[in-house]
């Protein structure tokens, strides 16, 4: 049996908005995405659930600037998240700074985690939670991915992509990544 099985766990769920949208904006779309292109955040949430069978908790990191995006906060109130609304100095990476500092704070609990970032500046404090003891994934566009996530998932890192593995979207993007042989679909293309 299982260690996991034996004891209550939760699945932190780290949202860095922030990233998600910057590369769905400039990488794929190459515009500021529409409404309904960007990702529907309550299914990362039930995606979370359903993975590891346990209730996680889902931060959303916003830099909010001293201005508090209220319907926005308030959308993701009622999806179960907490907004963990930032204010710093301009050149501060507020999210990222948040988010280094949440990383560090799991280190000591035996929680799982899911981060949901591409960024490389994660690195760093998501290795030092691939301790065999949790689970621990990063959620994003697999092709805009840190590619030094890879060497982690030796270790147990779990790489999640966010349209395909989730489907955290409502229409297919406009991506162009390597398909396995294995779900080519001719008709995609024709």
């Amino acid at each position: 049996m299982d260690s996991r099985e034996d004891r209550t766990r939760t699945t932190y769920l780290l949202v860095d908005g922030e990233n998600i949208d910057a590369t769905l904006g400039t990488s794929i779309l190459g515009r500021r995405p529409r409404p309904e292109e960007r990702p529907r955040w309550d299914r990362l949430l039930q995606f979370a659930r359903d993975r590891w069978g346990q209730e996680p908790v889902g931060l959303f990191f916003l830099a909010a600037n001293n201005e508090l995006p209220m319907s926005f906060v308030q959308a993701l109130l009622s999806m179960g998240y907490r907004p963990v609304p930032l204010a710093g100095a301009p050149s501060e990476k507020v999210v990222d700074i948040a988010i280094q500092r949440t990383l560090a704070a799991l280190a000591d609990r035996d929680d799982d985690v899911l981060l949901v970032s591409g960024d490389g500046d994660f690195l760093e404090g998501v290795e030092g939670l691939l301790d065999g003891s949790r689970r621990v994934g990063v959620v994003g566009f697999t092709e805009f991915r840190n590619h030094e996530f890879n060497g982690l998932v030796p270790r147990g890192l779990e790489c999640i992509d966010l349209e395909y593995d989730v489907e955290a979207f409502t229409a297919r993007l406009p991506r162009v990544r390597i398909i396995p042989i294995d779900e080519f679909d001719p008709l995609e293309f024709l």
